[in-house]
């Protein structure tokens, strides 16, 4: 099992097979109904041979599992202030043909000057085995740290991060990284988890995305990442009170 010292180290960690096979059947199915090879990225970021499923909690449940899976969220803790929030959650199928994303930083969005501290934790998923010819994440290890630094994309310190269906890879927010290309005969598909500090506006609008008819179905630690809940004394209140009670009354 990788460790925090690995994360605050590398910028990332490897979570062998945290998940088994009957889970990941589970995912597969209640994905199956939005992977159907018709929609694709609308531009090279999002992978023009690439489909994304976006708001998945409302689409795939049976992801709550993944989000709010104790190895993980105990490193997301470690990084992230407590209460923080569940930024966004999609599936990425890679299909053959795809080429490298542009290097990026998960919380790039936060126009803070770097070297700084992540705003954000993220975590992907391998639903498939990620492999050498798939499109794997690959990461520069140690960029996590960088300031301004631009690498090249075919910088000789990127590396890819290779594992078995099952397994997570969790990396700071400030970490460059990227998804690779598929030069296999293979789709490879992948999940999402990203975590934010509380104070930050998420990527999604996870309360629009799950509402609360929906967000009922799922435990409270995740709903309470989903933003219905309270950074104390009082961010994130409806009509003064904290948002978990409109879940009491759908």
């Amino acid at each position: 099992m990788g460790t925090l010292g690995e994360l605050q180290r590398d910028g990332y960690v490897v979570l062998p097979r945290l998940v088994g096979d009957d889970q990941l059947a589970a995912i597969r199915r209640d994905l199956a109904p939005y992977l159907t090879g018709d929609l694709f990225g609308r531009n090279d970021f999002e992978g023009l041979r690439s489909e994304r499923v976006y708001a998945l909690l409302a689409k795939a449940p049976s992801v709550a599992a993944l989000v709010e899976h104790p190895g993980v969220l105990e490193l997301v803790g470690a990084v992230l202030h407590p209460n923080y929030l569940l930024s966004a959650n999609l599936a990425i199928n890679v299909h053959p043909g795809e080429t490298a994303q542009a290097l990026h930083a998960d919380d790039g969005y936060c126009r803070i000057a770097r070297p700084r501290e992540p705003m954000g934790v993220s975590a992907i998923w391998a639903i498939d085995d990620f492999t050498d010819d798939n499109g794997a994440t690959e990461v520069i290890p140690g960029s996590h740290r960088w300031g301004d630094e631009v690498p090249d994309p075919g910088d000789e310190r990127i590396r890819q991060v290779t594992m078995p269906a099952g397994s997570a890879v969790v990396f700071m927010g400030t970490l460059l990284h990227r998804g690779g290309a598929n030069t296999s005969t293979r789709t490879r598909l992948g999940i999402t988890p990203q975590y934010c500090q509380p104070w930050i506006r998420p990527i999604e609008t996870m309360t629009l995305a799950v509402p609360p008819a929906v967000a009922l179905a799922f435990s409270p630690v995740v709903q309470a990442l989903l933003g219905y809940s309270i950074h104390p004394p009082f961010i994130g209140y409806v009509d003064g009170r904290d948002p978990k009670r409109l879940l009491s009354l759908s």
